[in-house]
């Protein structure tokens, strides 16, 4: 992790990495955002769903002392939770850190745990966006998973963002489609999400997740029946990103 403070405002800096890493490799991308001054200290965000096995074996690869965020909203299935203890022993990852919510403000907010069934908003900002913040206070920047082919809203993804003139978000695997990240799976023998096998190709929290039918967009299983796309984790213009607000 580079000891150097960074230099310049978010903008600068995104602007001139991109310029940079633009004709780079993911693995490339990935290894000196890692180590690069302009990048700062660094934190890997991981849902430890469908497809995060990739990239937290990239960065194991790298740095397994890398902190590592999870985001336990306690509303996953209990199977992620099982695959993130799995996947870190196997990986050897050293600092993955478990993010919960306030207790006192989910007791105050959701005392039932109901909060989802009638504004899914609050509730991810709630139990994800809010605790992600705090956790992410400390760190320049962040490595996410998200590719252009998951979702409309993801078609222009580069390489780095500047997230709110606060930090820098790296987006290693932008440029990959879903066969690359099949073959790297298969390639590095890597585990499966078990939830994978029984249809479930996009994985969140129980609640809002459900099976995806053959011919579906893989992301069709999330907040199914709402034109809601994204948690909250990732925003537009400091908007939640909409399905319609996008096309």
């Amino acid at each position: 992790m580079p000891l150097e403070a960074p230099l310049g405002s978010v903008t600068e800096r995104v602007d001139h990495l991109n310029q940079r890493y633009q004709h780079h490799a993911a693995s490339a991308v990935l290894k000196r955002a890692m180590t690069d001054p302009q990048v700062g200290r660094i934190a890997m965000v991981s849902s430890f769903g469908a497809e995060s096995v990739v990239l937290l074996h990239m960065v194991a690869v790298v740095d397994p002392t890398t902190p590592v965020l999870f985001i336990d909203t306690q509303m996953l299935f209990p199977e992620t939770l099982e695959y993130q203890r799995d996947v870190a022993q196997k990986l050897g990852l050293t600092d993955v850190r478990v993010i919960h919510a306030d207790a006192d403000e989910v007791a105050e907010q959701d005392p039932f745990g109901a909060l989802h069934l009638r504004d899914t908003d609050a509730c991810c900002d709630l139990r994800k966006t809010r605790p992600l913040e705090k956790a992410l206070s400390g760190f320049d920047a962040w490595i996410t998973g998200r590719k252009r082919f998951q979702a409309g809203s993801r078609a222009a993804l580069e390489f780095f963002e500047n997230e709110e003139d606060k930090r820098i978000k790296v987006n290693p695997l932008a440029h990959w489609e879903k066969q690359d990240v099949q073959d790297y799976l298969i390639n590095n023998r890597l585990p499966k999400h078990p939830l994978i096998a029984q249809g479930y190709p996009s994985i969140g929290c129980r609640p809002c997740t459900s099976k995806v039918k053959p011919g579906e967009d893989e992301r069709a299983g999330r907040w199914r029946g709402s034109n809601k796309e994204e948690c909250g984790i990732h925003m537009v213009d400091g908007k939640m990103v909409r399905i319609g607000a996008q096309q």
